[in-house]
């Protein structure tokens, strides 16, 4: 296969706050490098994309030195928090904005699909937008024609392409700019998150439909997504990034592995987990600790057939009299298998103000692969969040050569369920 996108030690550097550099003959410097190509010299220096910590300089790098290539009909993942660069990356390749330095080859029509409304122009009816796209892809009038019914049965408004699309909901918008992306005659096809917005049939439909034209036409997929069973049901090679640079490349299964591995929000062996780790919550309890254990000794492998007990410490700032702790276990592609509770029914647990230690064993069989952790605590009567922690840590499931699936009759069953656990609770 020959290589379709090309990209050489791309970076893109923003300035925030005052856009100028403060006095004319700086800003005629910056013209004349420009002018001939070179890095804007007053851009030689900045800080990484960091969104977590506050910064001294006013120039931040959004993507330093990226460089990765990709072949003609390959379909490619892009994964990475929030500020990691993703879809400045996606700009550069769509040609929305330029690299500050490195360059990119890109063999044949690029369609895109950046963020809801991309390309369209509200004023104009759904018909009217089709046949705009299509010309700014470089088609014919006749070659537009020849896609229009096809686009707008993908599409399913149908009802109201000839409404003005400022009228349209945000699903119906993106359902529209999808269908007209991936139905025109492009070469290379590039989706940022935008899918989220449609409902879930839909976002199923799309993930087929790209899935057809990368197997089937041969056209070039780049796909940026949180949701992880959808890069890996299309995409064979991922890309993770993080703080504007590239972390690692390779088989999607291994690069969503490392992404999830990466945020553990453990800082050492004996599982006191880092500050600031919590995404939301009130505060009034916070989880301190969380350990995979094995023989009373941590331990983050397990073979099939084996009960992990997990160690889960918490800190009360003040009594609650209806907490509801939750355990979430997540697959390595990002969804929920089970959850668990320290009574039935995830009745609410009375928590007096203290240290208090949770033990507890998974009494249930988890087929062998990779699972991490999610841990809650809620009110139990508002529903609201006390305190959450994402990917708090995680367990391999091990295959044992004298333990096989068959021998355990709910190790084919798949999917959510909710196993039995114990659970030992004291103040320390």
């Amino acid at each position: 296969m020959s290589v379709v996108v090309s990209v050489e030690d791309i970076s893109k550097a923003y300035q925030l706050g005052v856009f100028n550099t403060g006095s004319f003959s700086s800003d005629l410097l910056r013209w004349w490098a420009l002018k001939r190509g070179k890095e804007d010299p007053f851009l030689k220096i900045g800080e990484t994309n960091d969104r977590s910590s506050k910064g001294k300089g006013n120039i931040v790098w959004s993507l330093k030195d990226i460089s990765f290539q990709i072949e003609q009909g390959d379909s490619v993942g892009i994964i990475g928090r929030n500020g990691a660069g993703k879809s400045t990356l996606l700009k550069i390749l769509s040609q929305v904005t330029h690299p500050t330095s490195g360059r990119i080859k890109i063999k044949g029509k690029v369609a895109s699909l950046l963020e809801v409304g991309t390309g369209f122009h509200p004023e104009l009816t759904g018909r009217e937008n089709i046949f705009l796209n299509g010309a700014i892809l470089g088609m014919s009038n006749h070659e537009i024609k020849s896609k229009f019914d096809e686009i707008v049965a993908f599409s399913g408004v149908e009802r109201y392409i000839d409404t003005p699309v400022k009228r349209y909901s945000s699903g119906m918008y993106v359902r529209l700019a999808f269908a007209v992306a991936a139905h025109l005659e492009s070469d290379i096809l590039i989706v940022d998150e935008v899918l989220a917005v449609g409902d879930a049939d839909f976002q199923k439909k799309c993930i087929g439909k790209m899935n057809s034209l990368g197997r089937s036409e041969g056209r070039t997929i780049i796909f940026v997504s949180h949701h992880m069973p959808s890069i890996k049901g299309l995409c064979k090679n991922t890309v993770f990034m993080e703080r504007g640079k590239i972390h690692s490349i390779g088989e999607t299964a291994d690069t969503i592995s490392t992404y999830l591995s990466a945020y553990s929000a453990t800082k050492t062996g004996d599982g006191y987990l880092k500050e600031g780790t919590s995404i939301s919550g009130t505060g009034e309890i916070r989880f301190t600790r969380f350990l995979p254990t094995k023989d009373g000794r941590g331990c983050e492998e397990f073979f099939f057939g084996e009960r992990p007990f997990l160690l889960i410490e918490i800190e009360a700032f003040t009594s609650v009299s209806d907490a509801a702790i939750g355990l979430h276990i997540v697959s390595v592609f990002g969804e929920t298998v089970t959850m668990i509770a320290p009574n039935e029914n995830y009745k609410p647990t009375s928590i007096e103000k203290g240290k208090h230690q949770f033990k507890v064993l998974i009494d249930e069989v988890l087929m062998p692969g990779e699972y991490s952790f999610n841990i809650s605590i809620s009110k139990y009567n508002t529903g609201g969040d006390i305190d959450f922690v994402e990917s708090v840590g995680t367990i391999r499931i091990l295959r044992d050569s004298a333990q096989h699936a068959l021998d355990y009759p709910w190790a084919t069953v798949y999917g959510y369920f909710k196993p039995r656990s114990q659970w030992e609770t004291k103040r320390i």
